[in-house]
């Protein structure tokens, strides 16, 4: 097991192509998809031909960024992941910050432990100067996880879909902390 970050209950660690079940059973669930494919069924042919790859690829590509399975340190649980990847046009210190976690992990504060610990790896150990995540405006909990570690509200913004999914209509949001405000955050 490859892990990338430990924190006080979870252990980020490098996906093997043997989390393919873990994903899909994550993935099956239409509230944990709710707000990035309106709840529809996972497809495990997408997970192991598309999904694992990308993930594995990152790796490889861009050091120190990636996709990171979220395991619960006391009983080796899959919890999820969480995501610290720049994306095709940023730089790469200007990293995307994101998680998907299971709901029986919800409202326990691992999206913000782990969140928290990305930040702080990526501001010390990668050179990000600037951390974002995006979400659905209408997805009130990760808009939440996102101020609690210090990220503000950048901008509402809408894109066309092709089947649009319940909330749409409200827009997008995009969060964001600088290194300079995450150093103030710590001293403040």
């Amino acid at each position: 097991m490859r892990v990338f970050l430990e924190t006080e209950r979870l252990l980020l660690r490098q996906f093997t192509e043997a989390d393919v079940d873990d994903l899909f059973a994550l993935y099956d669930d239409p509230e944990v998809m709710r707000f990035l494919n309106g709840g529809k069924p996972a497809n495990r042919a997408e997970i192991i031909g598309h999904d694992l790859p990308a993930f594995l690829g990152y790796y490889e590509r861009f050091p120190g960024y990636g996709f990171w399975a979220a395991i619960e340190k006391t009983t080796g649980a899959f919890l999820g992941w969480f995501h610290f990847r720049p994306l095709r046009g940023h730089r790469t210190d200007d990293p995307e910050l994101g998680y998907r976690l299971n709901r029986s992990s919800w409202g326990k504060g691992y999206a913000t432990e782990g969140s928290l610990a990305l930040l702080e790896k990526g501001f010390t150990e990668l050179g990000a100067q600037r951390v974002w995540a995006g979400t659905m405006a209408v997805n009130l909990g990760s808009r939440r996880v996102m101020e609690k570690i210090g990220m503000r509200h950048i901008r509402t913004f809408h894109e066309e879909f092709d089947d649009p999914i319940p909330g749409t209509e409200e827009g997008e949001v995009e969060y964001a902390i600088t290194l300079e405000e995450w150093r103030a955050r710590l001293t403040g």
